[in-house]
């Protein structure tokens, strides 16, 4: 379905169309790749699942024993992703590899967090890509050099995003505040700071819509805010029910009209950003979402906690095909329908 269809009315059909439930544990992150029709995650099981979203697929498992799995993202290549590991990082220094899921091979080792990688996110114009850690930095990388580029010391737990042209990088960090870095000119230091309107709870997630013109912040206190990408100012916020030890995320939608958001009820919600108001909410059926984000090429999201699930609009019959079970929402088997 086309994502110049999103209105109230499609939002509100959102509904399970498959579910893959064999995990062991929670799925600790997934990222959807920017131009083909593939999903990434990795979970508490050590694995990293490839998955053909067109057609609720899982192509491919690859278990990482030796260093775990944590985040993850795809690199511009479709069958390439990097990951943070979760063992070892003391002792070997190895905190991120660069991976290939065709051959199962480990390409690079990046070498220099020594503690949990908290956010990772690729540019989407060139090689280059940024990692947060509880180490108090936040790095920057080339895949193509095993070196760091760049560190950035800072306070509290940081977190990191792109926007969509890869102009600009933004780094959360302790006390609510938010820097903005030129990512041709990140040494000079950040070109504009702001604040969360007096929310000073660490922000775990950052994501910018499409247009490059909003941000949306989701805060450890479970608060979730759109804010002017260029002022820093507060378009609105809501408060989310929590969920001990669980952190949430929330999404934009493609055009950018719409955040969807995950609560630890298990309750999702979906707000529309131009009219200011809630216009859907579903039970999630799996607990509270840990990782919730929209296809970028479709009217899809994945949310997930010990098990995936995919949402689509319903707009079909009910049917069982390729390893996803697919629930009375509906999800047709043939290629392009999400």
């Amino acid at each position: 379905m086309s994502l110049l269809e999103l209105d109230d009315y499609i939002i509100r059909s959102m509904s399970i169309g498959a579910v893959f439930s064999d995990f062991v544990g929670r799925i600790l992150s997934l990222d959807f790749h920017r131009n083909d029709d593939l999903l990434v995650t990795a979970s508490e099981d050590d694995s990293v699942r490839l998955y053909d979203i067109a057609n609720a697929k899982l192509l491919k498992t690859t278990y990482h024993k030796k260093h775990g799995t944590d985040r993850i993202c795809f690199t511009h290549h479709p069958s390439s992703v990097i990951c943070s590991s979760r063992y070892n990082l003391e002792s070997t220094g190895e905190s991120l590899r660069y991976l290939s899921m065709y051959d199962n091979r480990c390409l690079r080792y990046f070498k220099g967090h020594k503690q949990r990688v908290v956010s990772l996110c690729m540019s989407p114009i060139n090689d280059s890509f940024i990692s947060g850690s509880v180490d108090h930095s936040a790095r920057i990388w080339d895949l193509r050099v095993n070196a760091c580029q760049g560190i950035l010391r800072l306070r509290g737990r940081p977190t990191v995003a792109y926007d969509q042209q890869g102009l600009v990088f933004a780094v959360a960090m302790e006390g609510g505040a938010i820097k903005l870095f030129d990512s041709r000119s990140y040494d000079r230091g950040p070109f504009d700071t702001f604040l969360v309107g007096g929310d000073t709870a660490e922000v775990c997630d950052i994501k910018f819509s499409n247009d490059g013109k909003s941000m949306l912040l989701t805060t450890t206190n479970n608060n979730i805010y759109v804010l002017d990408a260029y002022g820093g100012e507060k378009q609105f916020g809501f408060s989310l029910e929590p969920s001990p030890g669980t952190t949430i995320e929330a999404t934009f939608t493609p055009d950018g009209k719409y955040v969807v958001a995950g609560s630890g009820s298990g309750t999702m919600h979906a707000w529309s950003i131009e009219q200011r108001i809630e216009v859907a909410s579903w039970s999630s059926h799996i607990g509270a979402p840990w990782c919730l984000k929209w296809a970028p090429r479709r009217a899809m999201f994945a949310a997930a906690s010990t098990v995936l699930t995919f949402w689509i609009p319903n707009t079909s019959n009910p049917k069982s095909e390729n390893g996803g079970s697919y629930a009375a929402a509906g999800a047709h088997p043939q290629p392009h329908f999400y």
